[in-house]
């Protein structure tokens, strides 16, 4: 018997996974003030990435021409055209690493913030674990990981970019699903440090919903890609990450098939 999921499955895991995100911003119902403490560490990021990206896209016109000698003695509309085309897949690269930079920048800076968010959910869930989401060198160590993946996926986004026709489209849509892709797992990565689960256990839990996950990561990275979208998703990506984390070990390990969602955490009336 054949148990690879159906497409239908899939589409139906990945709409989970957005609902998931969904989820997540139910917290600000119930700890409203938690929340707003999760926006601080974010306002500090934006501000970081962009004094860095804001030169880069005045300065893109510079930066296509560079990368495209070879189209200086081309006919307008042509040579103009080239160049904007590589100007949009640059920035897109740029959009690429600096999601994944936030992040890494978000949490390490506001991992009290975000350890205290982590808890309430594992808390409103029931049956949290007794260790906490991972020590401050952890936040780092893991910071430092995201980002040196980040740039290994902006590099193949402005790779997959510069492809003759397609590159324009694909190139982007690269971007999203591999950085929502790296976001998810990443995210979840408290909820599993809490429970001391080991790589090869990561591995199997991340095989068995990769929709959900990607659909959570990548609703996530398209809100971060909206302006001022990603201060004011981030507390609610980390309180939907573990929800998305509790699903994923209430699943069996390796099993792929559509189980039960968790369901959202419970209003403050509910909590023991």
């Amino acid at each position: 018997m054949n148990d690879a999921p159906t497409l239908e499955a899939m589409i139906r895991e990945f709409a989970r996974g957005v609902r998931t995100l969904l989820h997540g911003f139910g917290l600000w119902r119930t700890r409203p003030g938690l929340m707003l403490l999760g926006l601080i560490p974010a306002v500090i990021a934006v501000l970081l990435l962009a004094a860095a990206l804001i030169p880069l896209v005045i300065g893109m016109p510079s930066v296509s021409a560079w990368l495209t000698p070879f189209a200086e003695g081309w006919l307008e509309p042509w040579r103009g055209l080239l160049r904007a085309a590589v100007g949009f897949v640059v920035v897109a690269a740029a959009l690429a690493l600096a999601s994944v930079v936030f992040s890494a920048l978000t949490l390490t800076i506001g991992d009290p913030f975000y350890q205290r968010i982590w808890h309430a959910v594992e808390v409103d869930l029931g049956e949290a674990p007794p260790a906490d989401g991972g020590s401050f060198w952890t936040t780092i160590g893991e910071g430092m990981r995201l980002v040196v993946l980040g740039i290994l996926i902006a590099i193949l986004v402005l790779l997959i970019g510069l492809l003759p026709a397609v590159g324009g489209f694909l190139g982007p849509v690269a971007g999203v699903l591999l950085t929502g892709r790296l976001l998810a797992r990443e995210l979840t990565g408290r909820a599993f440090d809490a429970r001391d689960l080991s790589p090869a256990d990561r591995a199997a839990l991340f095989s068995g919903s990769r929709a959900r996950v990607l659909g959570f990561g990548v609703a996530t990275q398209l809100c971060f890609l909206i302006p001022g979208g990603a201060v004011a998703v981030m507390p609610a990506a980390v309180a939907g990450s573990t929800v998305l984390a509790r699903d994923m070990l209430a699943r069996p390990l390796g099993a792929t098939a559509p189980h039960p969602t968790t369901p959202p955490p419970p209003t403050s009336s509910e909590t023991p």
